[in-house]
This record gives C-alpha cells, structure tokens and sequence, in this order.
C-alpha cells in the first residue's frame, strides 16, 4: 500500500531543527526589539511594529536561506503562529496568529518561486525581507489596526526599509555560518 507524502517527509531532522530555530528566535527577539523600537518610533508617530517587524522577519529569511527548500519561510511563518497561538505570548492574535504569521513566509517562498531560484546576492535577501515585512504589516493593518491611506503608506514605506535591513542582516549572519559549516 502507498504511503501518502507529508508535508516534512520532504525535510532531513537537521533541516526541521534549523527550521524550529530560527521559528524560536524569531520569536524570542519580538519582545525584545518591539519595546526598543516604540521608543524610537513613538515619539515620531510611526507604527513601532512595522519598523520592529524587518529585524524578527530575518529569522524567516535565514531559516529559508540556510534549508534552501520550497515552502521552508512558509513552515517557520506556521510554526511561530503556531507558538504564539498554543502559548499565548508576546504578539498573540488567538487563531490569527497562524494567518499573520504564516503570511510572511509565504511571501518569501512564493517570490522565489517566480524566479525560479533560491538566496544568492544580498538583494535577494533584501528583497525577501522587504516582502516579508511588508506582507506582515500590510495584513497586521487589514485585520486589526485599519490605518487610514497616508498612516499605512507611511507604515508600509518604514517596513519595506526595516524588512530590507533585516534581510541584509539575514545576509550576514548565512555568510558567517556558512563558513563555519563549510
């Protein structure tokens, strides 16, 4: 009898355990970098999160990179909503959380698709982490905050940046581990 293909059948435990990393770290830094941020960003009226956002999206970015699988952004993005959900920590939206963390992965994996290949130049990373947090943000917007247009240009302007500096940082550290492995 034949046995149907699952999801992580597609996964090595090496991989799957990279994959449950940068998911945890992702979501050990959030509370850390949010409250930074809003000190920044408070003060200047602009939504911290959109800003904070770019620099927990670059755990999406390096687990992706670091596994180089079709849907590996997307499982991370599943995984902290899954966490988020079942702990009820930091930056819970109850059943949500899966939708609004799941989408940020599921842009980075879907952008590479398109072009038919994997992480190579720092704009690659850039450009993940740009979508990344842009996708987040954009659907944080849609189902909970519902910014008026020029606050959600502004919001979603900041969060392209942060996503791309996040993204480069992403960049980095796969170059410094990429050695080590090698």
């Amino acid at each position: 009898m034949e046995r149907k293909k699952r999801l992580l059948d597609g996964f090595s435990v090496y991989e799957l355990i990279i994959i449950a990393l940068t998911a945890s770290l992702g979501l050990a830094t959030k509370p850390i970098i949010v409250p930074l941020t809003h000190l920044i960003t408070g003060p200047l009226f602009i939504p911290g999160g959109s800003v904070a956002g770019g620099f927990y999206m670059m755990w999406l970015v390096l687990g992706a990179s670091l596994v180089k699988k079709k849907g590996t952004a997307t499982l991370i993005g599943i995984t902290q909503g899954i966490i988020v959900m079942i702990t009820g920590s930091f930056g819970t939206h109850g059943v949500l959380s899966i939708l609004t963390y799941g989408l940020p992965g599921i842009a980075i994996d879907l952008v590479f698709l398109v072009f038919r290949r994997n992480f190579q130049t720092p704009a690659d990373f850039f450009l993940a982490g740009v979508l990344a947090n842009i996708s987040g943000t954009y659907l944080s917007n849609l189902v909970f905050f519902r910014l008026p247009l020029l606050p959600l240009i502004i919001s979603l302007s900041t969060g392209a940046l942060s996503g791309g500096l996040g993204g480069l940082l992403a960049y980095l550290i796969y170059k410094r581990v990429k050695t080590i492995i090698e």
